[in-house]
């Protein structure tokens, strides 16, 4: 099982939106769990435009939950969140993929959690066409989701952080 990964985000049903790579640090039934180093580039197909990220984020693709997390880290420590609200993610023989369902969880540095991009998922439910049960699937993971974030339940707790591999550099 190679140790590299493309990720892939997509736009309903199936539009490319912005693609990445990582190295996989664990899978199981639940989810993958992806080292996203600094210097990767971020092609953005939505935006036409290639970004190189500088930062280091430890991501979650969730197999089963209608959610992605990727956690910002400094130093060895969560500084930051962001959460797509997107369909199970699928795992390939290269990679994952996901659909963006456009709604998002985040919390920066200092500040509180935070639901933004509600009214391209209203604009979006119109025009890419979600279903009624598109939506409701969508909004109720939203829920889900919060609800871990503030309870700090996993992977917003600090064990996921044990997950980074040994002499891993935190000081990126």
């Amino acid at each position: 099982m190679t140790r590299m990964m493309h990720l892939q985000a997509l736009k309903h049903p199936n539009r490319p939106h912005y693609e990445w790579s990582g190295e996989r640090l664990e899978q199981n039934d639940e989810y993958v769990m992806v080292l996203c180093q600094p210097g990767r580039k971020l092609i953005h197909h939505t935006k036409k435009s290639v970004f190189i990220m500088d930062n280091t984020s430890l991501e979650l693709f969730f197999l089963k939950e209608w959610f992605t997390v990727a956690i910002g880290i400094e130093d060895g420590k969560a500084v930051s969140y962001y959460c797509n609200v997107a369909m199970p993610s699928i795992v390939t023989e290269t990679g994952i993929s996901f659909v963006d369902l456009d709604l998002d969880l985040i919390k920066q540095p200092g500040e509180d959690w935070k639901v933004v991009d509600e009214d391209e998922f209203a604009s979006n439910s119109i025009i890419l066409n979600y279903s009624a049960e598109l939506q409701t699937s969508a909004r109720a993971a939203l829920a889900r989701l919060l609800e871990r974030a503030v309870n700090g339940i996993f992977p917003f707790d600090e064990h996921v952080l044990g997950q980074l591999p040994a002499g891993f550099n935190h000081q990126q």
